[in-house]
């Protein structure tokens, strides 16, 4: 669990988001790094044991984000993130690699598994292994142990249908996602107890075959 004075950092950021005030408070940021590296150090762990890419002598400290924005191409110019970002890459960790990312944010946490706007050649496999094999990509996806929990993220999408395929494909809907994320949303409190390390492992256990399916589908 994380200590409440973990998630008002971030609010003290959102209403104070400038070097002069980060400065003068960095302290209260080092206690909140503090506080998350034994949170992310067990769920290291538990991963580890039930993933065997994942690695288990994986830092904590390298695992958390920089809370600071590069912000040299962006109208944006805050200095600093408003969310803790927590990367838990396997080993070999690439373009092909299927990541696990936990996002800490006031009002939008969430636990997120998949390809993020994968490379052209990737996103590309990925379809066709879903046309190939529906029928167990739907078994996946329409499992009870993946609706209970976790949505297939639909917010990047085409707007027509991928090149090479029909507009009647039974499963258009998917192969028109840019990303393909199984997203587990989190309200913020559920953080602050105890059993939130056992509801991730849980998460991360349940969403294995959805893993499983992507890293068969770019295995080439």
């Amino acid at each position: 669990m994380l200590k409440k004075e973990t998630f008002d950092f971030l609010n003290l950021i959102a209403t104070n988001n400038n070097r002069e005030w980060f400065a003068t408070n960095k302290h209260l940021y080092e206690e909140a790094k503090e506080d998350l590296f034994p949170f992310i150090a067990k769920l290291i762990k538990e991963f580890a044991s039930i993933d065997p890419q994942y690695a288990a002598d994986t830092e904590p400290k390298k695992a958390l984000m920089r809370i600071y924005r590069d912000v040299r191409f962006s109208k944006n110019k805050d200095p600093y993130k408003l969310n803790y970002g927590i990367a838990f890459d396997v080993k070999g960790y690439g373009p092909k690699t299927p990541s696990y990312y936990l996002h800490l944010q006031p009002g939008a946490c969430f636990f997120g598994v998949g390809f993020w706007q994968p490379e052209a050649p990737v996103l590309k496999m990925i379809r066709e292994e879903i046309d190939y094999n529906a029928s167990e990509f739907l078994e996946v996806v329409n499992d009870k142990k993946f609706t209970d929990t976790f949505k297939l993220s639909t917010d990047d999408s085409l707007k027509k249908a991928p090149k090479g395929y029909e507009i009647d494909h039974p499963q258009l809907e998917y192969l028109k996602l840019k990303s393909f994320i199984a997203v587990y949303n989190i309200p913020d409190k559920a953080f602050l107890k105890a059993d939130i390390v056992d509801k991730l492992i849980t998460a991360f256990r349940d969403i294995q075959p959805f893993v499983l399916f992507l890293r068969k589908a770019v295995d080439a």
